[in-house]
């Protein structure tokens, strides 16, 4: 697709799924010459998507990205400028989500995020921060939950552990002493 001398502004390799309700925001494709998406073959972008390309979207094959995902390369800058937000300039930084990567229903990658190789941000996630190859990244704001295969990220801290076995020991005991039947 081409806007005027550009022929780089939106790019979408073969096999490529957008579905129903989906918004692609490009910006200024005439002024500004960081702004587009590309996204490579066989990604699925889901109903209700929002992919900003407005600081440049770089999306790989085969990434699944879920129902209502928003991946936002443009923001507001909030200090150094007026009280009032919409008056402040526009910042914009690149989003990279390589290929094989899952975004989960409703997760939000802001500005500058790069989501690694076969990573996974979960469902309702906020991603402010690059997610390694291969991890799994939920919350909000997003934090490293593990590796996807299967090994703890980061290890949980000690005291942390007692106190959860602690807690879910003492009520299995409460639960089996009271000679409830599990099903």
């Amino acid at each position: 697709m081409r806007f005027g001398q550009r022929s780089d502004v939106l790019c979408l390799a073969d096999g490529v799924s957008i579905y129903a309700q989906t918004r692609l925001v490009l910006g200024d494709v005439v002024a500004d010459p960081c702004v587009g998406i590309r996204i490579g073959a066989r990604t699925i972008v889901n109903v209700g998507g929002y992919l900003s390309g407005e600081g440049g979207l770089e999306i790989g094959e085969d990434v699944l990205i879920g129902p209502h995902a928003k991946l936002l390369s443009a923001g507001h800058a909030i200090d150094g400028g007026d009280v009032v937000i919409a008056r402040n300039r526009i910042t914009r930084a690149r989003i990279v989500v390589e290929d094989g990567a899952w975004i989960g229903a409703g997760a939000i990658v802001l500005e500058g995020v790069t989501i690694g190789r076969g990573a996974v941000v979960a469902a309702g996630a906020l991603v402010r921060q690059d997610v390694p190859a291969g991890m799994v990244a939920a919350g909000m704001p997003a934090r490293l939950i593990r590796s996807r295969r299967g090994e703890a990220w980061p290890e949980p801290e000690p005291e942390a552990a007692a106190s959860w076995f602690q807690r879910v020991g003492a009520g299995l005991k409460s639960f089996f002493r009271e000679g409830r039947e599990v099903k």
